[in-house]
C-alpha cells in the first residue's frame, strides 16, 4: 500500500512540475458545483444512511436449519466455480484480513487528499471536497437502497460456510449482507474519483491517463482481495462493488464539468442603418 501511495504522489508532483502554468495565465475552472443541490444530496443521503445501517445490521439471525443446509455439498455446488474459491481459504487468517480491510478502507478514503499537491487543483479544494463527499453519499445510498444491495439481497457471507467457526459467529444477521461489497465500492469510488479529477486538470496526458486509472485500480483490487480473504465476500460481490464504484467515481466529476457551447456563436454587428447582436447555431454535418 505504501508503494502505491508513493507512486501516485510521484505522478502528482511530477505532473505539477512540468504541466503547471505561469501565474500570469488565466486559469480556467474545470468544475461547477451548485451548493444547494450538492448540499441537499449530502444531507438527505446522510440521514437516510443512518436508518439503513441499523436496518442492515439488524437482519434476522441465521437459523440452525439454514446453517445445516448451507453446509451441505448440494448447496455448495450451487455456487458458481469462481465464487467457490472463497470457500477454500484458511479461516485462521480471517481476523488479520478483517483488520487490513477496515483500516485500509480508512486509508484509501483519505488518499485523494494527495490531489492537493497539485497547485491548480488545490485552488479549487472546496468544490472538489464537496464533489467527493457527494459521490460517497451516492455510493452509500446506492448500496443501502438499490435492488443490487443488501436491502433486497440476502446472500450469505462465505464465513457462514465454514464450520470451523462457532455458531454465534456464523448466525449473525449481518452475515446475510454478502452481496455486494460496500467496502470495495467505496474504495473504488475514492480511487477513480481521484484519477478522474487529476486527468481532467491535465488533459495533456492524453493516452497516459489510462495508466493513472490502472494505478487507481490497484488499491481497490487489493481491498477486494482483503474482503474475500476475510471471508466476508465472494469474488462476484467484489466485482459488482468495483464496477459500481468506478462508474460513480467517473460520472460524478463528469456531471460537474464545465462545458463550452461549441455550436453556439454570439457576436455584434453594425451597419449604416442599424446595430445589434447576432446569434448563430452550427449544425453538425453527419454523413447520410
Amino acid at each position: 500500500m505504501k508503494t502505491i501511495i508513493a507512486v501516485i504522489a510521484a505522478l502528482l508532483m511530477g505532473s505539477n512540475s512540468y504541466c503547471s502554468q505561469p501565474d500570469s495565465v488565466v486559469r480556467k475552472k474545470i468544475y461547477h458545483v451548485n451548493y444547494y443541490v450538492t448540499g441537499s444530496i449530502i444531507a438527505v443521503g446522510a440521514v437516510s444512511d443512518i436508518f439503513a445501517i441499523s436496518r442492515l445490521k439488524g437482519k434476522q439471525t441465521i437459523t440452525d436449519e439454514e446453517l445445516l443446509f448451507a453446509n451441505t455439498e448440494s448447496q455448495k455446488n450451487l455456487i458458481n466455480p469462481i465464487d467457490r474459491w472463497a470457500l477454500t481459504l484458511n479461516p485462521a487468517n480471517r481476523p488479520l484480513w478483517e483488520d487490513i480491510s477496515n483500516y485500509g478502507q480508512t486509508a484509501i478514503f483519505l488518499l485523494p487528499a494527495l490531489l492537493m499537491i497539485d497547485k491548480n487543483i488545490r485552488k479549487d479544494w472546496y468544490n472538489i471536497l464537496l464533489m467527493y463527499i457527494e459521490g460517497h453519499t451516492i455510493t452509500f445510498t446506492f448500496y443501502n437502497y438499490s435492488f443490487l444491495g443488501p436491502t433486497f439481497q440476502n446472500r450469505f457471507r462465505p464465513v457462514v460456510y465454514y464450520p470451523e467457526f462457532a455458531n454465534d459467529v456464523r448466525e449473525k444477521g449481518g452475515n446475510r449482507n454478502s452481496f455486494y461489497s460496500g467496502h470495495v465500492a467505496s474504495c473504488t469510488y475514492s480511487m477513480f474519483f481521484m484519477a478522474k479529477v487529476f486527468c481532467d486538470y491535465h488533459p495533456e496526458l492524453g493516452g497516459k491517463k489510462y495508466l493513472i486509472y490502472l494505478a487507481a485500480s490497484v488499491p481497490a483490487v487489493f481491498m477486494g482481495y482483503a474482503r474475500i480473504a476475510a471471508l466476508d465476500h465472494f469474488p462476484s460481490d467484489v466485482g459488482v462493488g468495483f464496477l459500481l464504484g468506478a462508474v460513480i467515481g467517473i460520472v460524478v466529476p463528469e456531471l460537474h464539468k464545465i462545458r463550452k457551447a461549441r455550436n453556439l456563436s454570439i457576436g455584434m454587428f453594425n451597419s449604416y442603418d442599424a446595430m445589434g447582436m447576432t446569434v448563430g447555431w452550427k449544425f453538425n454535418n453527419r454523413p447520410h
